[in-house]
Parts: structure tokens; C-alpha cells; sequence
């Protein structure tokens, strides 16, 4: 499966990355979104995720999107093995909506935390910390 250039997928620790440069909008978490589930559908094992939002500089979401992209989120894995998604997030305004998603998914397999050190974004997903800073190139 091809991905994005700013989408990963480490299949021998089963970790999903995502590194947004730049803007954060709908249609860059539209993408994300539908990576997320193409790999949901086509692996037989649950997989963790990793958002490093520390090279964005702009967020352009609003409330009431991210209130629907987690209830979508919640509402699609529903019933599937528990997994942990960890964001890294430093920009006060994604640290907002990183912790309104955590909120909503309370309850549901999605285990969401927000961090703002990748240290314990790491020892929480249990990787190495190097696997949460090298890019898809240096492999």
C-alpha cells in the first residue's frame, strides 16, 4: 500500500506514524483518517498510532469537525482489539483538539493520550524512542 510522504507504517512494532508539516486542516485529517482505515482493512492485527504535530505551524479545524472525526473514529472501531494513539503536540490550539478527541474516544478501543514529550510518548506506546524521530527515508 502506497502512503503519503508524511504517513509511515512500521509493521514489525505495528505502529502507525504521522508527521503533518505545515497546516493542519480537514482535508489533511481527511487523509490520515482514510490511511488509517485502507491499513485497518487490510491487516489482521491492530496497530498503534503516533501523531508528531511538532512541525505544524497552522491548525484550521473547528469544534464541531473534530466532534464528528472522533465519533466517526469511535463508531468505525467499535468492537475491534484496543490500541493506543499517542499525539505529540506542543501548539496550544492542537493541544485543544488532540485532548477534545482524547475525550471523546474515552470508553472505546481507541486509547488516545496527548503528549508533550516524545520520551513518554514512546515509553507509553512502548517503542524505542528513536523509532518516534527517524523519517520513513532514514529506514
Amino acid at each position: 500500500m502506497k502512503l503519503p510522504p508524511e504517513i509511515e507504517f512500521h509493521q514489525d512494532i505495528r505502529l502507525f506514524i504521522y508527521r503533518p508539516r505545515g497546516l493542519i486542516d480537514e482535508a489533511a485529517i481527511n487523509k490520515v483518517m482514510n490511511a488509517i482505515g485502507d491499513l485497518e482493512a487490510a491487516t489482521q492485527e491492530p496497530f498503534n498510532r503516533f501523531s508528531d504535530t511538532s512541525e505544524t505551524h497552522e491548525v484550521e479545524l473547528n469544534f464541531r469537525y473534530v466532534i464528528q472525526i472522533s465519533l466517526h473514529r469511535r463508531l468505525s472501531y467499535a468492537g475491534d482489539p484496543p490500541v493506543k494513539s499517542a499525539i505529540l503536540a506542543t501548539d496550544s490550539t492542537m493541544i485543544h483538539y488532540a485532548r477534545l478527541h482524547a475525550l471523546l474516544t474515552q470508553g472505546s478501543p481507541i486509547n488516545v493520550r496527548v503528549f508533550q514529550d516524545r520520551k513518554e510518548a514512546a515509553d507509553w506506546l512502548g517503542v524505542p524512542i528513536e523509532r518516534l524521530t527517524m523519517k520513513r527515508d532514514s529506514l
